[in-house]
């Protein structure tokens, strides 16, 4: 009896979800927009993502059915935002996601760079006995086909979020530079959401966040807005990140400070990781220039 009242109590809140009227809010400031949409979306995720929070025990299956339901969700949220707040019917292509040949093309390009800047790092700190390599485990293979499974999705979804609605809204507001600089400093901080004693241990990983953050704005612009080179470079970060590091192909061997190599073993968190970082961004704005 109560599992279908819950049930009924969910159907209720989803079509009221529906039903939710965004264009008698117009016009709104961005900060106005930011409340509204991620209020509108926690309020519809949390009858039942709450319960998967609370009730499922195993960390991976736990993450995997909290954020597909919230990404599911978003995807809703953002067609009917689209249509009722900004009068687009086609909310997500202005977004840049669009399934043509050539996103895919970006999306081969984007996870090649991505994969290869992780394992380049990696390997150049093997070269000069930073760190040394060890052979891959019996179960290598599987931790790469999670690897990949798991760079695809974050790649999907942190950039049809961070560099689809929310840049879209910022730019509105703010312009393109305005939108470059504070989608990145927000994508940071997001990342940043754990507790005080951890935040001061990683701190030296904020500002790999942000020229990230920095390189997946430029890589859109230079691709006339697709994210499909986002979510290449995005998803080709995480894959060879967890093959390297889950699949424990390297072990540290402390001869200079983390911030040099990485915090928590993230060549992207220290010196190293800057300047590969550092070196995207030049080759995204040259190309962006020359586009004219």
């Amino acid at each position: 009896m109560l599992t279908l009242l819950y049930f009924l109590a969910m159907k209720q809140r989803i079509t009221a979800f529906l039903a939710l009227r965004f264009e008698s809010f117009r016009p709104a400031p961005f900060p106005l927009r930011l409340l509204l949409f991620l209020s509108s979306l926690a309020w519809v995720w949390c009858p039942l993502g709450i319960p998967i929070v609370l009730g499922v025990t195993d960390p991976n299956w736990k993450s995997i059915f909290a954020l597909g339901w919230l990404y599911s969700l978003f995807i809703i949220l953002a067609r009917r935002w689209g249509r009722r707040f900004h009068g687009q019917g086609q909310i997500l292509q202005r977004y840049g996601l669009v399934w043509t040949r050539k996103t895919l093309q970006e999306l081969g390009l984007g996870w090649l760079l991505g994969s290869v800047l992780v394992l380049l790092l990696f390997g150049v700190q093997g070269g000069l006995g930073w760190t040394q390599w060890q052979g891959p485990s019996a179960g290598f293979g599987r931790i790469v086909v999670e690897g990949l499974a798991v760079g695809l999705g974050i790649g999907f979804a942190e950039e049809l979020f961070f560099r689809g609605w929310f840049l879209d809204e910022l730019e509105r507001d703010y312009g393109l530079r305005g939108g470059l600089g504070l989608s990145s400093l927000v994508f940071a901080i997001v990342h940043f959401l754990k507790p005080w004693s951890e935040i001061i241990r990683t701190s030296p990983q904020f500002p790999g966040l942000f020229l990230l953050g920095w390189v997946l704005v430029l890589a859109k612009r230079s691709c006339q807005g697709r994210l499909g080179i986002n979510m290449g470079i995005h998803g080709g970060l995480v894959w060879g990140y967890y093959m390297v590091v889950v699949g424990n192909l390297t072990q540290s061997l402390a001869v200079v400070p983390p911030w040099i190599t990485g915090i928590d073993q993230n060549p992207l968190a220290g010196i190293m990781g800057l300047f590969g970082l550092g070196n995207l961004i030049v080759l995204f704005a040259q190309k962006r220039r020359h586009q004219g």
